[in-house]
């Protein structure tokens, strides 16, 4: 995996191969990226990668310069993957959590600016997720994107405010409004 764009550009991570991730796509990141170079200031972001697997958004989005990335997964390999990752890149605003993302939901307090939610295709409470993080996990004027394959659709949540399909790989983006 390498790093796409940013201050941490072209800098290469390699996750061992036995991890039960689907990492999102080279090309996928690099469109979700342009898209939010158009609509938010990285610099002022406060990120929860939820699912983060082996931090390649958490990743990417600490190149661009945002204030903090809280990384939670469930799997302790991928924890230990996004700790060792962030000593040998000398980050020092990424938090990576070993813990179940809806024990997380239940217990947790913090809003964030942006939350990305990468959940396996095939999770039973797939289509909750977005109510569940939008109900407390977003600040006002925030957003909640979810990487999702085509079969999931969210048009009708009140947030919902457009889908991006690069392949198999669809990005749902919500907003709270100020």
């Amino acid at each position: 995996m390498r790093i796409i764009s940013g201050e941490l550009r072209g800098r290469r991570l390699n996750p061992p191969a036995n991890l039960p991730v689907r990492p999102t796509t080279d090309l996928a990141r690099e469109s979700l990226f342009n898209i939010l170079r158009n609509k938010v200031e990285f610099s002022e972001l406060e990120v929860l990668d939820l699912f983060a697997g082996i931090g390649s958004i958490s990743f990417e989005f600490i190149s661009r310069g945002v204030k903090s990335v809280t990384s939670l997964d469930i799997n302790p390999k991928c924890i230990d993957f996004i700790k060792e990752s962030s000593i040998m890149l000398e980050v020092n605003n990424l938090y990576p959590i070993k813990s179940d993302a809806f024990v997380f939901l239940g217990k947790s307090q913090i809003s964030y600016d942006l939350v990305f939610a990468d959940p396996p295709y095939d999770l039973k409470q797939f289509d909750i997720i977005p109510d569940l993080i939008l109900k407390s996990f977003v600040r006002p004027g925030g957003m909640l994107i979810m990487e999702h394959a085509k079969e999931h659709k969210f048009v009708d949540n009140k947030y919902f405010i457009e889908q991006r399909n690069y392949g198999k790989v669809n990005f749902s983006f919500f907003q709270i409004p100020l």
